[in-house]
């Protein structure tokens, strides 16, 4: 195990460290205005939603590197304290890339990034209208960090509204995750996009309570094939299978058997793949 004492380091170091290791990180395109009306558009990794009530994001425009100054973004939203936060897709990843070039301030960056402009019916900063998912919002509070390079500005924002694109919603109205194709800032120059194959879904325990690692037969725990992955969703069954339910089970031969249990994992069918292992290797 390598380890590092961070106050010890660089700061762009430490910089690379936190950013290689933490992600994938959602981006803010965050759109604002200044009191001269002038638009503004930028995106930002240090972000995420903190609540549903009051629905609260945060986002951090930190103090550049180098120079220590502050963001556009930050001074806008101490001018005018409204923000339009826009999700970015696949499809709109470069344009997004070029928006963050560091334009002398009063520069509009729709512009220059050949985004389009989209009246907001609440605040006065513009949607961009490529973004399937614009959150018109308010500035609750900005939190600096600090006054030297790097610092974080954490900026409170209260979500108003929000407008979708109908492309991306499923028949009950709500974000069809297969559709929506988001993308995501990984460390140094890397993205990732949540698209295909890299999609997965693991059923939430918020309504059962899985039995847990330490209640698995030993011979189950220990079979070289199984995958740590596999014994956790095993371990989510919320009792192991009776007598009756593992001699329903079939019998299989090894390599069949491992098969034919993953299968069932996949399918999120835990109880029969357990009662199916517990027959065939008890």
């Amino acid at each position: 195990m390598y380890s590092i004492t961070l106050s010890e380091l660089p700061v762009p170091k430490v910089h690379q460290y936190l950013l290689g290791s933490i992600g994938p990180r959602p981006i803010c395109f965050a759109s604002t205005i200044d009191l001269q009306g002038r638009p503004n558009l930028s995106p930002f990794s240090f972000f995420n939603v903190f609540s549903a009530n009051p629905p609260i994001v945060v986002f951090s425009p930190a103090r550049s590197g180098r120079t220590g100054h502050t963001k556009d973004t930050h001074e806008n939203c101490k001018e005018v304290p409204e923000v339009v936060i826009n999700v970015v897709t696949y499809d709109m990843v470069q344009q997004m890339n070029l928006s963050s070039s560091h334009y002398e301030r009063g520069v509009n960056e729709f512009i220059k990034s050949g985004f389009t402009m989209l009246e907001s019916d609440l605040v006065k900063p513009f949607r961009v209208a490529e973004s399937p998912v614009q959150m018109e919002c308010r500035v609750l509070e900005i939190k600096e960090l600090g006054e030297q390079g790097a610092a974080g500005n954490l900026i409170i924002c209260e979500v108003l509204k929000m407008h979708f694109d109908t492309a991306i919603l499923n028949s009950e109205q709500f974000v069809d995750q297969t559709k929506i194709d988001l993308v995501a800032r990984m460390g140094g120059d890397w993205y990732c996009r949540a698209h295909g194959e890299a999609l997965f879904e693991v059923p939430k325990q918020m309504t059962r309570r899985g039995i847990g690692m330490d209640q698995l037969p030993e011979f189950i725990l220990k079979h070289p094939a199984l995958s740590k992955n596999d014994l956790g969703m095993l371990a989510c069954v919320e009792q192991l299978p009776t007598k009756e339910n593992i001699a329903q089970a079939q019998e299989l031969g090894d390599e069949e058997l491992i098969s034919k249990s993953k299968e069932l994992l996949q399918a999120h069918r835990m109880d029969e793949a357990l009662a199916l292992l517990m027959k065939n290797l008890g």
